[in-house]
């Protein structure tokens, strides 16, 4: 029997936390044909979802799935987000949270890959997400006056705006 995954125990961990704390809880997460949004709002293959209470209805975080109902443009819709697709769940008023490797989409082509990859068991890393942590702002402006180069020197957060979650590869 297989080992569970520990990503769908920290969405909900840190959704607890979020919540806890007085924050609004998104998920960001990468769109396929598995997963159920509604399309106009997905960029670049991705969406990023606000879960809070206040913004859904019938909420539920297993281990495969984060399913709800929510209004977008008034109207309401069923939502479900494969936990596999999930590339992040963070804070949106301090951008706190976790990351996740996002995982490559599945194609029909790699049937035989995925099969491979199945009966190797010597790879847990394969399934295991990786996790990374995101900087604090204190330690972005340390970084950024030690250099010059525009390519790596972001421009300063915006005061007053709303708060964006940047992936870095």
């Amino acid at each position: 029997m297989s080992e569970t995954s520990t990503k769908p125990y920290l969405l909900r961990a840190i959704y607890e936390w979020c919540t806890d704390n007085g924050y609004t809880p998104y998920l960001a997460a990468r769109v396929d044909a598995q997963t159920r949004v509604p399309m106009q709002f997905v960029k670049n293959g991705e969406i990023v979802l606000n879960i809070s209470f206040e913004a859904t209805s019938g909420l539920k975080m297993d281990n495969q799935f984060v399913n709800f109902s929510a209004r977008f443009g008034g109207v309401s819709r069923d939502i479900s987000v494969p936990v596999d697709n999930v590339i992040a769940i963070y804070a949106r008023e301090n951008g706190q949270g976790m990351a996740f490797e996002a995982t490559a989409p599945a194609a029909e082509s790699d049937t035989e890959a995925a099969a491979e990859q199945e009966l190797n068991t010597e790879s847990p890393a394969a399934v295991t997400p990786i996790l990374t942590s995101v900087p604090s702002p204190s330690s972005d402006a340390k970084q950024s006056s030690s250099g010059t180069d525009p390519e790596k020197d972001p421009e300063p957060p915006k005061k007053g705006g709303r708060p964006t979650l940047t992936r870095i590869k």
